[in-house]
């Protein structure tokens, strides 16, 4: 098709101009466009289509085409959903919003829905004409700008739109009314504070017969009682008004406009049934008012079509939810034990899914009845079937809820299951699995033994799966049961010779070989058939290991560490045992390097300390709190809970030969230190952690001692650091001194006060040195009398740079709770020109400030 245009010049009006332009041909219709992708048989034919098609739009675009904008729109948004890119004609949709015609409308708003989000500007631009919609005469044409509202709509926009939108959700058009409330959601989720504005509008939308409306009237009431306490409280009197319309569903005969397979209006009733939950929850009026249309939808409601089994699963999670009656419970969790028989997959897999969160919230409660627990017990034996079940979701479910069901009184029963389950699992099962077994072993344990027994069987069935925690864990059990030892090491030394590419296994084997190996030489073992094995044997198989390519670097040091243990344990091999650590002393294992070097100098320099420190390990508490106590359901069954803490009775240190290593310079004053590092003993309120510093004069006026303090944890934890800072970053009025100043190294003390603890002096170390090597090992050491409370935090370096160029600083923190003189006396120990160098300095001048 061509234009012919004519023009007249100004010299001869009779000549005329002809100017022939080619015009675009009409695009192809949509269906046209559809039926010709489907015809291509590779991606690549498929995609040569979508280009061309795509270039003869965008040159209609540019040509302004007004009469095809609609069609090309279109068939942009159906190349969209291929996956190609449409961007392009993101502004085309704004050209068709702001058109009069209906079906322009139509395709731009569904274009802006598909192509526009709120995090492009453009979209800004369609929220006039949205507005104006909003405004308009025609019902459908508002429909559609409260959808595209309602599905884009940025919170810049929800709160420009926010009085058109609670206007449309007064009027009396149930068309309207229903789209109005979804898009009052979208807006309440953009812009929450806006949420009271939808409030009176609220007030009538339950006594509307559109179930349309009703639907949408449920999903406003849900998202803003979830988002508000206050719209929770206010919405609790709707209870009885929200039972009356369920009752109306359940009980109203068939209706063609609203029946699913048999059941009226099934959305409407699981939309209900999960406000119902949310109203309900803590709130016991709430509950009770509720309990009996929930009987009443949990014993009517068709199991046979699917549809009902989904009213049924809501109806279970807003009984487990409330704070409903005994018997409704066990009817829920009677209902989920039927879900359980079911063969649809996915229904098996939301009842054991719900069991498992249900059974986690029953047992949380102190004030469940033990109906519950036993309602669920009884569908043990279906839920251990489900392991064996082909699916790997049910069987998961079905693992968790196995170990929500343990208890004392079933712990032999259920172990043997999971300990099968845990043999013939996949790989991506039994690191969960093997988590489970040792807490509930742990937990219900009927006897060391079987303990014991429990966590060997799991570590040769999944070592290499079992979390970290596992080794010492293990290790401490059996360090803890004395009478054990025997038949213990006896059955891992068997272990050990069956496999040793288990880790766990190998690591826990090897330690306790280390420990009791003259045991297991011994022969003795009351509990089984003692075995006969030598020390070379014994030998044989750590050395094994040590040369084995399945063992791991820490593998390797747990089997070095046991033949050194094995020296003060046999008698006739320990020159073997020197030969394999010194053979390891060259080791290009880093590691194992510096552990055979450490034994060695143990058997050259100090050998007649290496009994002592070898020695058997002590019994191992573990750590917990201590404290009163209440009883708390635990899966059927009673047992003590912890509440809150005490002090640890204070227990004596024993003055042996190994304790002379710490006694850094002697005397008897007792001093309590805090360190941050990691710690040495464990700290008592009145006992000695390490005599750092002996004797510290206490003449003159210093008062006695006075009183410990008491303190229920160490004062000096970072308590309370969320809220504020730890101490003032400023000292006001608390100058700086000089504690200590001689061979050209300088020790200054700054001052600051805690915040979270006024009665916490933080004093910040700053080491300088003047000479003209640096001072290497550098490490400062402090103690103070025992009415105060010292903490050393680590140092940041322990190399003092020459000639000023640096400092070494360190904080230290003091607990003085009865304001007495501070009183500290340092030790300074560093490396100066090869030389070792040693001193000792006491400090008695510290400003007035630091301690009143």
């Amino acid at each position: 098709m061509v234009s012919v245009t004519y023009r007249a010049t100004r010299e001869d009006s009779s000549v005329f101009l002809v100017s022939i332009q080619p015009r675009m041909p009409a695009p192809i219709r949509l269906r046209e466009l559809i039926r010709t992708i489907r015809t291509a048989r590779t991606q690549a034919e498929e995609r040569e289509m979508i280009q061309k098609e795509c270039a003869a739009i965008r040159s209609s675009f540019r040509e302004e085409d007004n009469t095809y904008r609609c069609r090309n729109v279109a068939k942009l948004l159906y190349m969209h959903m291929l996956g190609y890119p449409a961007h392009f004609g993101q502004l085309e949709c704004l050209k068709l919003i702001a058109s009069q015609k209906f079906t322009d409308k139509r395709i731009g708003y569904l274009g802006a829905m598909l192509l526009l989000d709120e995090r492009q500007d453009v979209h800004l631009l369609m929220t006039n004409c949205i507005k104006n919609d909003l405004n308009h005469s025609t019902q459908f044409v508002q429909g559609l700008a409260l959808c595209t509202l309602g599905c884009m709509g940025s919170s810049e926009m929800c709160r420009d739109l926010a009085g058109e939108v609670e206007k449309l959700l007064k009027t009396s058009n149930s068309y309207l009314r229903k789209k109005a409330a979804l898009s009052a959601v979208h807006v309440i989720r953009k812009v929450p504070e806006l949420m009271e504005m939808f409030l009176p509008a609220t007030k009538n939308l339950l006594n509307e017969k559109n179930h349309g409306v009703l639907h949408t009237s449920v999903v406003l009431l849900t998202e803003m009682c979830e988002r508000s306490p206050d719209m929770l409280a206010h919405f609790r009197k709707l209870v009885p008004q929200l039972v009356r319309i369920l009752k109306n569903l359940i009980m109203s005969g068939y209706s063609p406009e609203h029946d699913v397979s048999g059941i009226s209006d099934p959305f409407l009733q699981v939309r209900i049934l999960r406000l119902l939950r949310i109203l309900g929850r803590n709130d016991d009026d709430s509950s009770e008012a509720m309990n009996d249309i929930l009987a009443q939808v949990a014993t009517n409601t068709e199991t046979s079509k699917n549809v009902g089994n989904a009213i049924l699963y809501e109806t279970v999670l807003t009984i487990m939810d409330i704070k409903s009656e005994s018997g409704l419970r066990v009817l829920a969790i009677n209902i989920l034990g039927r879900f359980l028989l079911n063969n649809d997959k996915n229904i098996r897999q939301v009842s054991l899914y719900t069991l498992v969160f249900g059974y986690v919230a029953l047992t949380s409660l102190l004030k469940t009845v033990q109906t519950d627990h036993n309602a669920v017990q009884r569908h043990r034996s279906t839920i251990v079937d489900c392991l064996k079940d082909l699916d790997v979701s049910i069987k998961r479910r079905a693992m968790e809820l196995s170990f929500a069901l343990v208890n004392g009184n079933n712990i032999r029963g259920m172990m043997k299951e999971l300990l099968y389950f845990l043999d013939s699992c996949d790989p991506e099962f039994k690191a969960d699995c093997a988590s489970g077994v040792f807490h509930a072993a742990e937990k219900y344990a009927p006897s060391k033994r079987w303990h014991i027994d429990t966590i060997m069987r799991v570590l040769t069935t999944a070592g290499s799966y079992v979390r970290d925690d596992a080794v010492p864990n293990l290790i401490q059990l059996i360090t803890n049961s004395v009478e054990m030892h025997g038949y213990t090491v006896q059955r891992l030394y068997k272990a050990l010779i069956d496999d040793i590419s288990q880790q766990p296994l190998i690591q826990v084997s090897s330690w306790c070989i280390g420990e009791y190996g003259d045991l297991l030489v011994s022969g003795k073992c009351e509990e089984e058939e003692p075995i006969q094995v030598t020390e070379d044997e014994v030998l044989d198989v750590l050395e094994g290991i040590l040369v084995s390519n399945l063992s791991s670097t820490v593998t390797r040091g747990y089997s070095l560490t046991a033949i050194m243990k094995l020296s003060t344990r046999f008698a006739s091999t320990v020159n073997r045992i020197k030969k394999v650590v010194l053979v390891y002393g060259s080791s290009i294992d880093v590691e194992l390097q510096q552990r055979a070097v450490e034994y060695n100098a143990l058997f050259k320099k100090y050998d007649h300390m290496r009994p002592a420190l070898l020695e058997r390990m002590p019994v191992m508490e573990k750590t917990s709190t201590n404290g009163p106590t209440e009883i708390v359901q635990t899966n059927g069954e009673t047992e003590p809970s912890i509440l809150e803490t005490k002090h640890m009775p204070n227990v004596p240190q024993p003055a042996n030969q190994a304790n002379d290593l710490l006694d850094l310079l002697g005397g008897n004053d007792v001093i309590s230190v805090i360190q941050t590092a990691p710690p040495t003993k464990l700290v008592s309120a009145g006992g000695e952690l390490l005599d750092l510093l002996g004797d510290l004069s206490l003449s003159g006026s210093v008062p006695a001692p006075g009183p410990q303090v008491s303190i229920s944890q160490p004062p000096f934890l970072l308590d309370g650091l969320a809220s504020q800072p730890l101490f003032n970053d400023v000292a006001a009025g608390i100058p700086p001194m000089i504690a200590y100043n001689k061979n050209g190294l300088k020790i200054d003390f700054t001052f600051e006060r805690s915040n979270t603890n006024p009665n916490i002096a933080v004093i910040t170390m700053h080491a300088s040195n003047s000479t003209e090597a640096e001072m290497t090992e550098f490490v400062f050491q402090a103690a103070v009398p025992k009415t105060f409370q010292l903490q050393l935090l680590s140092p940041s370096s322990n190399i003092v740079p020459a000639l000023n160029a640096g400092t070494v600083t360190q904080i230290i923190k003091v607990l003085n709770p009865q304001k007495q003189q501070l009183r500290m006396r340092v030790k300074l120990t560093y490396t100066h020109k090869g030389s070792s160098l040693q001193d000792l300095a006491e400090v008695n001048n510290f400003p007035p400030q630091s301690w009143q």
